[in-house]
């Protein structure tokens, strides 16, 4: 399991039709009027990645399995929401289980697509779902000192929820300061401590260099992570087979597609590292957070694993490459044998020792 992410906008900024795009489905609604998605759409998609399915082959493994990222798309907000105008703001709870937040907006002028406040401002359209997302996690952190009233909260938990919910009062996201906080926030399900991902849905003129909506965002936004996606680009790539793929971005000048993107910018956003298992019956890609240690990495398998591990053989995966076997590299003097601190890297190759 790769990561979940979250799919917010304002309603006809293009969601539905990146979703579709991101997914390689027409399981979202996509028309030109508000509130076309009403059900959240969920898609899997798989991290294709050239590493696994040179081990696969190499290890001529009956299975391949990718990693994978699950996005989900809800209805479009609309300023003032959480007091019930557009279709309200109860969507949010679709993705109060998400890693990541992407905010789509809108930095393209078309006279054939409508926009819900007649003019496109993308700030204005992020400060606007910034301010939702802001009002439903007060009701949330409210609730729980309501609750915190018959149920005991310790004194300590109180404050910090009482400190957050000041922070929020004030028009300003949360962040987690420490294991404390972590440990009684993160069951909240609070949308404004998740990591975010600005998606600037473009023209395809605009797809390389950007326009001045995308100026405008990168301005205000400076320490945010940004990408340009044009979502009708998006949509014709995914229509088109391997080759036709090819030839077509080729023809625009387009290097990356915005799924690639978009997975790059998570995985940097989350910290997230991959390492693979590779043998005769299948050959898999698990991803973990960067510096965990061999016996947490281990329990992504199963969850047995972590109390059971004994220890970790480990190959890089371009020596697995270069050398074409485990054996080989054990040859080679390349097959490490390490414990229960040794933190994984990026790209290893790793075969678990465990207690039967």
């Amino acid at each position: 399991m790769g990561f979940k992410c979250g799919i917010v906008g304002l309603p006809n900024v293009g969601k539905s039709t990146l979703f579709n795009a991101l997914t390689a489905s027409k399981n979202a609604e996509a028309g030109n009027f508000p509130f076309c998605t009403i059900d959240p759409n969920i898609g899997v998609v798989d991290v294709i990645d050239e590493r696994l399915d040179k081990l696969t082959l190499l290890s001529k493994s009956k299975k391949k399995i990718y990693t994978n990222i699950t996005f989900v798309d809800i209805a479009g907000l609309v300023k003032g929401a959480s007091k019930g105008e557009g279709l309200g703001n109860k969507f949010l709870s679709h993705i109060r289980e998400v890693d990541a937040i992407v905010h789509l907006v809108r930095c393209f002028e078309s006279v054939k697509i409508t926009h819900v406040n007649e003019k496109i401002d993308p700030v204005q359209d992020l400060e606007t779902i910034k301010t939702e997302i802001i009002l439903a996690d007060i009701e949330v952190i409210q609730k729980k000192l309501e609750k915190g009233k018959k149920k005991i909260l310790k004194e300590e938990e109180k404050n910090i929820l009482k400190e957050k919910l000041n922070i929020l009062n004030n028009g300003k996201e949360i962040k987690i300061s420490n294991a404390k906080e972590k440990s009684l926030l993160s069951g909240l399900g609070l949308l404004s401590i998740k990591p975010k991902i600005i998606v600037c849905n473009v023209d395809e003129k605009s797809l390389s260099k950007g326009n001045i909506f995308t100026e405008k965002i990168k301005e205000n936004y400076p320490k945010e992570q940004i990408i340009f996606i044009c979502a009708d680009i998006e949509d014709q790539i995914m229509g088109l087979n391997k080759e036709e793929q090819e030839s077509f971005m080729k023809e625009i000048g387009l290097d990356k597609t915005g799924l690639k993107k978009l997975i790059r910018a998570g995985y940097d956003l989350l910290n997230l590292d991959t390492f693979f298992t590779s043998g005769p019956e299948e050959s898999r890609a698990w991803t973990v957070t960067k510096n965990t240690l061999a016996p947490k990495a281990a329990s992504v398998i199963h969850t047995d694993f972590e109390k059971k591990f004994i220890k970790a053989e480990a190959v890089s995966c371009d020596d697995f490459i270069k050398y074409g076997s485990v054996e080989k590299c054990k040859e080679n003097g390349k097959l490490r044998i390490e414990g229960k601190d040794y933190i994984v890297k990026d790209g290893d190759v790793l075969h678990f020792r465990i207690n039967s």
